[in-house]
């Protein structure tokens, strides 16, 4: 058995594009990814663990959430203050423990005014052993069901803490899990400023600086600490499509505002979604082993989109991938081969492809012909000649 790629472009019909030019980031880490096409457009560092920061919230947030859906927790249930909660520092909501706080408060003041204490409220309220601690090693194992691989917690909030580190990639993971997963909840992403009971005038508006900019975006969390720098985990809508970015380790948060805006724009201006194969068509045919049939079709289960940039001159070329000859018996919709393209300057994409037929086992005929063909080989090419 053999790997066989066979170029088939001109099969496509796909069209010279252009080549992709990185966005130049001055962030220590970066993950940028349309999320309609599931394209990663930039990755910088992405997969390296840092300090996350306030961003590492969402991670609590999305717990949260969980608990709220399944029952756990009602949006109306009142939750005590600790000692621990109202002595955190930092951004707040100014709790006392004498309060008792709505979960839907709660989670607001998290989202909207990055709230420590709102944190560990919710935290302890979930913990399987009633501490902030016990509730961070449920944030890590939930992480790792999650395929956050790059993600360890030690507090509920983001506070710096030896170990305490997210991936960016994990946290754009995150950030489509929140989107996908909770779509009722994502609202709150948007929303501006909270005035929580009237107790916190310094702290009422929302940090993301890119919700009033008129640039599609709705969310989702900023994060900053000495070790961390700025970072920001954002989201944005134009049209039908949707990018999630990621970035940290930015010296200011004027620097943080401006980099995630020229990120945005650049996302949205420099690519364009275009169709590179519609569901069903025959791509290719691969040799079949021992069949009825001598060759299969390959085709996609659905549509492929992919993002291609606006500007330049390149070549988009693709390949069917398969390791063959395919053995009989094929069932229709078996997954056999791969589509792998990549446009310049882009990661490599790689899409299924199903059998289009069904191929079952060959009779005799079948059988002679195969080992006849294996003979003709050997005498022609040697034995490596022979599949």
């Amino acid at each position: 058995m053999r790997l066989f790629a066979v170029l088939i472009a001109a099969v496509l019909g796909l069209a010279p594009v252009p080549p992709a030019r990185a966005f130049e980031t001055t962030a220590r880490a970066a993950f940028v990814m349309d999320v309609t096409t599931g394209t990663v457009l930039l990755n910088k560092n992405a997969d390296t663990p840092m300090p996350p920061a306030s961003m590492s919230k969402l991670m609590t947030l999305y717990v949260a959430f969980e608990a709220v859906k399944s029952g756990r927790l009602t949006i109306d249930e009142q939750l005590p203050v600790s000692q621990h909660a109202a002595a955190y520092k930092g951004s707040t909501m100014f709790l006392d423990p004498r309060d008792r706080v709505r979960v839907e408060d709660l989670l607001r003041g998290i989202i909207v005014l990055s709230g420590n204490d709102a944190c560990v409220v919710i935290a302890e309220a979930l913990s399987p052993d009633g501490t902030e601690a016990g509730f961070a090693r449920y944030m890590t194992q939930r992480a790792q069901q999650m395929g956050m691989t790059n993600s360890i917690f030690k507090n509920a909030s983001g506070w710096p803490a030896e170990g305490h580190v997210m991936s960016m990639r994990d946290l754009a993971l995150l950030a489509r899990r929140i989107i996908e997963d909770f779509p009722d909840f994502y609202r709150m992403f948007s929303e501006t400023e909270f005035r929580f009971d009237g107790r916190a005038p310094s702290n009422i508006y929302n940090r993301n600086p890119l919700l009033t900019l008129g640039i599609g975006a709705d969310g989702l969390k900023t994060g900053h600490t000495q070790e961390a720098g700025f970072g920001l985990t954002g989201s944005a809508v134009q049209g039908d499509r949707r990018v999630i970015f990621v970035i940290s380790g930015l010296e200011s948060a004027e620097v943080r505002a401006r980099e995630a805006e020229a990120i945005v724009n650049w996302a949205f201006r420099q690519f364009a979604r275009k169709s590179v194969v519609k569901a069903g068509v025959e791509l290719a045919r691969a040799p079949v082993w021992m069949g009825e049939a001598t060759t299969v079709g390959l085709t996609t289960v659905e549509d492929v989109n992919t993002l291609l940039p606006v500007l330049g001159n390149g070549e988009l070329k693709a390949e069917v991938v398969y390791t063959g000859p395919i053995r009989a018996p094929v069932a229709k919709g078996d997954v056999v081969a791969e589509l792998v393209f990549a446009p310049d300057g882009l990661p490599e994409t790689r899409v299924p492809l199903v059998a289009a037929e069904d191929v079952a086992n060959g009779g005799f005929i079948a059988r002679l012909r195969t080992v006849s063909g294996l003979l003709l080989a050997r005498l022609q090419n040697g034995p490596e000649g022979a599949l």
